[in-house]
């Protein structure tokens, strides 16, 4: 029973990945019908975002009422439901009403899952599961394109993935005994015979951060999205704008980028086996941090491409072995309190960091994005370090 669990966890973050590049790629037929500007696809990414923020710092209270499995079952559900609605609107303004349970549904999902799986299976999994999301963040908008090439327009590439998520819906529902129920655990197991009582009450906001250590995850997890969302924003931008790429052969080399974190996480499962989640975390900051490097040097179009190909790879095993080693660093009691305001962090990172570097594009270079990511990666390596020295 434990491996059909995880099994549909698989499967449940593959459905998570579906949908996430779907708007990109079905933007540029969807702005002309709505009659809106092309920027408009922001407001629509920044409620997503925001969706995202709140849900995920009520991960814990919904968690520990709930429990993971009916969490992720009801979020899966809400994100359906606002999927199904995507496909039937032909208004943007509704669109953006429905964009509020799409964000919503996601981040509690997204918090739950990965405590869930950080407290129950080894670190190869998490890794694998990541994997996983890319998949699904890489199937998304073929299915679009799909709907698109067969003259079904981009409402029914929405429905298609709205039927998948509601059909993920059931069996989730169907598999609710499955999942081991956190409130009939009464004790943590604290090493030598000792026991503590489980909390029952939810942490609020300035609890958790009044932990040690929260402080630095915090930040660290908010530079590493801010890293990742940049680098996959702004490479096309990068190679048109800095190399003089065509852009269909932009839009090619930066989808490199995607696929080096999907291969890499799924090489990183198996390095988990042999080293730990801190282990993993610093080699992948080390890659990030040779792939700027070669950004910097002049290697034209080929150095651009290996760099950015190496700052995905690198990218790969440091979000899913931060989360991880949450509960080693912070307490099983209280990871899903500290995950669900990691994961805020993480969004506020995507949400603020991107736009940032499109301004100092527009008015100064684009050729500043190897400055400006190294300067993140430099932030991200003195909070993770002064978390380990905490709890050292």
């Amino acid at each position: 029973m434990f491996q059909l669990l995880l099994a549909i966890i698989y499967i449940s973050f593959i459905s998570l990945g579906l949908p996430d590049c779907m708007l990109g790629a079905a933007w540029p037929t969807m702005y002309p019908q709505f009659g809106v500007p092309v920027s408009y696809a922001g407001i629509l990414s920044m409620i997503i975002a925001f969706g995202t923020i709140v849900s995920s710092l009520q991960s814990d209270r919904l968690t520990l009422k709930l429990g993971t499995g009916k969490v992720t079952a009801l979020s899966v559900g809400i994100t359906a439901l606002a999927l199904l609605g995507f496909s039937f609107t032909s208004n943007f303004y509704i669109l953006c009403i429905l964009a509020i349970p799409y964000g919503l549904g996601a981040g509690s999902v997204d918090a739950s899952l990965n405590n869930y799986v950080a407290l129950h299976y080894a670190s190869r999994h998490m890794s694998w599961l990541h994997c996983m999301w890319g998949v699904g963040a890489a199937v998304g908008p073929y299915v679009m394109g799909y709907a698109l090439s067969g003259g079904k327009g981009w409402n029914a590439g929405y429905l298609y993935i709205g039927i998948l998520q509601v059909c993920l819906t059931a069996i989730l529902f169907i598999s609710l005994p499955l999942w081991k129920d956190r409130s009939k655990d009464a004790q943590v197991d604290l090493g030598d015979g000792a026991t503590e009582e489980k909390r029952t009450k939810a942490l609020s906001l300035k609890e958790v951060l009044s932990i040690r250590g929260a402080k630095e995850i915090m930040i660290a997890f908010f530079c590493y999205c801010a890293i990742e969302q940049t680098a996959m924003l702004w490479s096309a931008s990068y190679f048109v704008m800095k190399e003089s790429v065509t852009p269909e052969k932009a839009a090619s080399l930066a989808g490199l980028f995607a696929i080096g974190i999907t291969c890499g996480r799924a090489v990183s499962g198996f390095l988990t086996i042999r080293f730990s989640d801190t282990a993993m975390i610093r080699m992948g900051m080390a890659i990030i941090l040779l792939g700027i490097v070669i950004l910097f040097l002049p290697f034209g179009i080929i150095g651009a491409t290996v760099g950015l190909v190496l700052i995905g790879l690198g990218c790969a095993p440091v979000y899913p072995c931060i989360i991880h080693s949450t509960p080693t660093h912070f307490g099983e009691d209280k990871s899903q309190a500290v995950i669900g305001v990691q994961m805020a962090s993480a969004y506020c990172g995507t949400l603020a960091m991107p736009p940032l570097f499109g301004v100092i594009a527009q008015n100064i270079s684009v050729a500043l994005l190897p400055v400006y990511l190294f300067i993140i990666l430099a932030a991200m390596f003195v909070m993770h370090e002064r978390l380990l020295k905490v709890h050292a």
